[in-house]
């Protein structure tokens, strides 16, 4: 499949930049994307500073997942202004509010890119609703966990929701502390860690991170 790329930021942003570019398989137009936004009449555009993080998240996180994937793969929440993320019910201190955060779900693909078709990646039993969406979302889990513990990769956290309907990540520098929870399977590797109590602490324990980031580029 063709790769996706970051044109459709403005030029001064930094996902425009950053060695992403024709590389990336992602945009910030689907990393912002939002129904309820829309329906709404919410602007969720980002500020400079989360199209920073959101620049991480994709060079950290899902650029490398989409790439050992093999297939695509879809943002269904990205970024959230404080007003849509309390119309969407998420929590205070969410990741979504400073870019740090994506949901993601693995459609249905056959080996030709048909519909309604399970990838050849579930020819081993992985339980769940066989053949079905949840199937395929659950397998990204899997090899998500196997990339932190091979060392690919780092993140903050990692929720499989029920059924496996989608996946939550988030990469929130100076906190990768690899969380892994599945609440199908009740797995909680990290059930006492402390976490800022709103987003104004988050977005304070992000800026020194953020800073040392771009002074890097």
């Amino acid at each position: 499949m063709k790769q996706t790329n970051l044109k459709t930021a403005r030029p001064e942003s930094p996902l425009y930049g950053r060695g992403l570019g024709e590389a990336s398989y992602f945009n910030l137009s689907e990393l912002s994307a939002s129904a309820t936004a829309e329906r709404l009449a919410i602007d969720n555009t980002p500020p400079r500073a989360a199209q920073w993080m959101l620049t991480i998240l994709v060079e950290q996180l899902l650029d490398p997942i989409r790439r050992r994937y093999g297939a695509p793969i879809i943002v269904t929440s990205g970024y959230r202004c404080p007003a849509l993320n309390t119309a969407v019910g998420g929590v205070a201190n969410s990741h979504h509010i400073v870019g740090c955060a994506a949901d993601i779900v693995a459609p249905l693909l056959s080996p030709q890119g048909g519909k309604n078709q399970t990838a050849p990646f579930l020819s081993s039993p992985l339980g769940g609703n066989e053949g079905g969406c949840g199937d395929q979302t659950q397998y990204l889990f899997h090899l998500i966990v196997q990339m932190q513990r091979e060392g690919a990769i780092r993140f903050t956290q990692l929720i499989a929701e029920k059924d496996y309907r989608w996946l939550h990540i988030s990469y929130v520098p100076g906190m990768l502390r690899n969380q892994v929870i599945d609440v199908n399977t009740q797995i909680n590797n990290d059930a006492n860690v402390n976490q800022p109590s709103g987003s104004q602490q988050l977005t304070s324990a992000l800026s020194l991170s953020l800073r040392d980031y771009q002074d890097s580029g």
